[in-house]
Parts: C-alpha cells; structure tokens; sequence
C-alpha cells in the first residue's frame, strides 16, 4: 500500500515540476490508436502530433531565452554582491576607496569613493532604491538564490522537453510508417482484384 502511495506522489511531483508542459504519451500500439474517435485518418493525426511538435518548440524558444537571461543575471548579481563585500571592508576605514566605472562602451571614469553605509541598486524598470550595506547584500544574496533555483528549474523544464520532441517525433514516424504500410496493403489488394 504504501509503495502506491509513493509511487503516486513521485507521478503528481512529476507533473507539479512541469506545470503547462503537456506530456507527450508514446503511441505503442498504433493499429488500436488509429481507432480512436478523433484520429479518423493518418493525415489528420500528423496534423495533431506536428502542431504539438510546434507547441513544445515554442515553449523551448521561451525557456531559451529565459536561460540565456538567467545565466547573463548571475553573474551580474555575484559581481554586486563580490563589490559590497569589498565596500564593507573599506567602511571601517577612513580613507576614500578609489574605483573605476562604466560611463559608456569601452569609457569609464575613475571616481573616489568615500566609506558609507548606504549603497543604491537598480531594480530594474527603472526604479532604483537605497539600501544600508547589510540590507542589499542580503536582497541580493536572495536574488541570487532565486535565479540559481530559477535556472535549475529552466534546464530541467528543457530537458523534460526534450524528452517530449523524442516522443513526438517517434509517433509521428509510427503513424506515417503505419500509413505506409496500409497504403501499400491496399495497393496489393487492388493489384490482386484487378488481375
């Protein structure tokens, strides 16, 4: 009993984990599927399994992106978090710390910055807020987390994915193979009656 009881909570994690992904179902026995209301002719059932193809390739396009903007993301966050620390240890002194910062491609300014306990990070939609030291290492340190977490989620979202393009594409050959085969059947059956 309680090995279904496991086994069920491993299949509803499993869908929990890919929420708006619809799972593909491999089509073992072809002739049986065929059969079904709704999958009248073989042309109309590649139609369904190619626009379902197309389905999932959209839905990586979206999580190829998201990645992309992920990975550009944390790096980002762990050199504010890696500049924080530096200004941290620099708060305890008295003389200025001196930096270098991007005013455009390729030009920076070198600036003085005296010790402080306040820093300003942009949020982005161009909203930026001002924290105390402590406060934006923590916010980001979260930030960081969350994208890391974010993208773990992403590229197991891309390769549940991948595994549904396999099994689409493997129906769609079965259905085609399968047209084939009672095509050429046919085919036979007339050249016999005919003779």
């Amino acid at each position: 009993m309680a090995t279904t009881i496991d086994n069920s909570n491993a299949v509803q994690a499993t869908k929990k984990k890919h929420l708006g992904i619809p799972e593909a179902v491999f089509v073992e026995d072809v002739d049986s599927f065929m059969k079904q209301p709704g999958n009248e002719t073989a042309d109309a059932v590649l139609r369904k399994l190619d626009e379902q193809y197309q389905k999932y390739k959209y839905m990586e396009l979206n999580l190829s992106q998201k990645k992309l903007r992920l990975k550009n993301q944390i790096p980002q966050i762990t050199q504010t978090l890696e500049i924080l620390r530096h200004m941290q240890k620099k708060k305890e002194t008295t003389e200025p710390m001196e930096t270098h910062f991007l005013l455009a491609d390729n030009v920076y300014c070198k600036a003085l910055v005296p010790p402080t306990e306040k820093v300003c990070l942009w949020l982005g939609a161009n909203v930026m807020l001002e924290y105390d030291i402590d406060e934006a290492q923590a916010l980001l340190e979260k930030n960081l987390s969350t994208a890391s977490r974010n993208l773990e989620t992403v590229e197991e979202d891309l390769d549940f994915l991948r595994d549904q393009f396999t099994t689409t594409e493997v129906n769609m050959a079965r259905v085609y193979n399968w047209d084939v085969k009672r095509r050429s059947k046919e085919n036979l059956l007339k050249s016999a009656d005919k003779s």
